[in-house]
């Protein structure tokens, strides 16, 4: 069995990763366990050097363990390594892949030579977790208890290619746009519920990058 430590960002990440991701993994036999863990206690820094420590902590308490990240893109401080190089990318599996990318190239000097690089596995969040939840704009009204409003979510679906790309701006991040129809949105219990109803198999076909991450813990359990 391979234990991989998914460090996210918090408690709505790690009831993700506990109630929704784990059980997946267990009930297809993927020989890979899950466990989260948080970044930050409620309220912390989320600057990329207490961060940093975190990782470099988690790669030495135990080795035989894999760790990997959660964390959004939307709200990453500028001082993560490749925050400021993804601005530049148009394409947002592009911005994706310089962070993580440039956080492993860190880590992994950070360690020297003795460490195995394919033992950390850097995924960020675009933009952040509640675009999963736009994977089904109607089980995603299900999921909140009004049917109704599938209709506004759908038209916010329309105007993206994938869940994925629905914007980054305050105003118009994934949450602020659950939170702008239906107000009493709270990510820790409704975010949870309808990402249980919308399922697996669906932010796996609408999420790409989403898709490829899970698809990277799952190979771990072919090594």
């Amino acid at each position: 069995m391979n234990r991989v430590c998914v460090l996210v960002e918090g408690d709505t990440e790690a009831s993700f990763v506990d109630s929704i991701l784990r059980p997946e993994f267990e009930r297809a036999a993927k020989a890979v366990l899950l466990y989260p863990v948080l970044f930050r206690k409620q309220g912390g820094s989320f600057n990329y050097e207490k961060c940093q420590k975190v990782i470099l902590r988690a790669l030495k308490q135990d080795r035989s363990v894999h760790i990997t990240t959660m964390v959004d893109f939307y709200g990453m401080p500028k001082d993560w390594p490749g925050r400021d190089q993804a601005n530049q990318c148009h394409n947002y599996i592009e911005k994706a892949n310089v962070i993580e990318d440039s956080i492993l190239k860190n880590i992994t000097e950070s360690l020297g030579r003795s460490f195995n690089p394919h033992r950390l596995i850097p995924y960020v969040q675009m933009h952040e977790f509640e675009a999963l939840l736009f994977s089904s704009p109607v089980q995603l009204a299900e999921g909140l208890g009004d049917k109704e409003l599938s209709s506004a979510f759908q038209t916010i679906r329309n105007k993206f290619p994938t869940p994925e790309e629905i914007n980054d701006r305050y105003e118009k991040c994934p949450s602020r746009r659950i939170i702008s129809i239906f107000q009493g949105f709270k990510k820790t219990i409704n975010g949870i519920t309808a990402a249980r109803r919308i399922g697996l198999d669906t932010m796996w076909r609408e999420c790409p990058h989403f898709n490829e991450w899970v698809t990277k813990l799952e190979n771990l359990g072919n090594r």
